[in-house]
């Protein structure tokens, strides 16, 4: 038997994951952006927003649906501290000085890929949601064996999360046009250094794959 990572997604022991894809950094009146003037916001930050909106987010709306139509599971891990004062947070957060106070606005999904009935929010507290939720349990417990990855930002959560997620035996597929960070340089040298930990496909390679699996 040849092992591989190239192994197309199988519905039944497949995941979707959203990694932080909520207000507080995915709108301009999140809490990490309301501060800035508007040129500040345009200089560090307008061709992120152009491309979350233009391209990337349509990207995940569409994963999102072919999920749900395969019968996968859909979940979501957002920046989101269990207090109000965050004293439960990493030490890189509080350094960094994140912190989303449990239950508010900026910890919430963003509305275009708003969650539905029971799919599974998690929130976490430090750049891995291996780290600081439970999830690798509930993986288990939903009998997951290949995780497909997409969110913010590509070479922070989104990386941690797949070095962690292949650490402890799950395939991951890195969606690759569903993932972004503040700039292509950054993108594309991320892409570049984790790929040798998982398979990486566009979001039409992967709905493809879905289709195919459920005809």
């Amino acid at each position: 038997m040849t092992l591989t990572r190239d192994l197309p997604l199988t519905p039944a022991q497949s995941a979707l994951l959203f990694i932080d894809v909520q207000n507080f950094s995915a709108r301009r009146e999140g809490r990490q952006l309301d501060a800035l003037s508007p040129e500040d916001f345009e200089t560090r930050y307008g061709w992120f927003f152009e491309e979350l909106q233009a391209r990337v987010i349509p990207n995940m709306q569409a994963l999102q649906a072919a999920a749900r139509q395969a019968g996968v599971e859909v979940l979501y891990t957002t920046i989101e501290s269990l207090t109000l004062d965050g004293r439960d947070r990493s030490l890189d957060f509080k350094i960094t000085g994140f912190n989303i106070p449990k239950g508010s606005w900026d910890g919430k999904v963003i509305e275009e890929i708003a969650p539905q009935g029971d799919e599974i929010v998690l929130p976490k507290s430090s750049s891995s949601v291996f780290v600081s939720t439970h999830i690798d349990y509930l993986l288990r417990n939903l009998g997951v064996r290949q995780l497909a990855i997409s969110g913010l930002l590509t070479d922070q959560c989104v990386e941690s999360a797949i070095r962690d997620a292949c650490d402890l035996g799950y395939l991951v597929t890195q969606v690759t046009d569903a993932c972004l960070t503040h700039t292509q340089e950054r993108h594309d040298n991320s892409l570049s250094a984790i790929k040798g930990y998982c398979r990486q496909a566009t979001t039409r390679e992967v709905i493809a794959e879905l289709s195919a699996a459920a005809e």
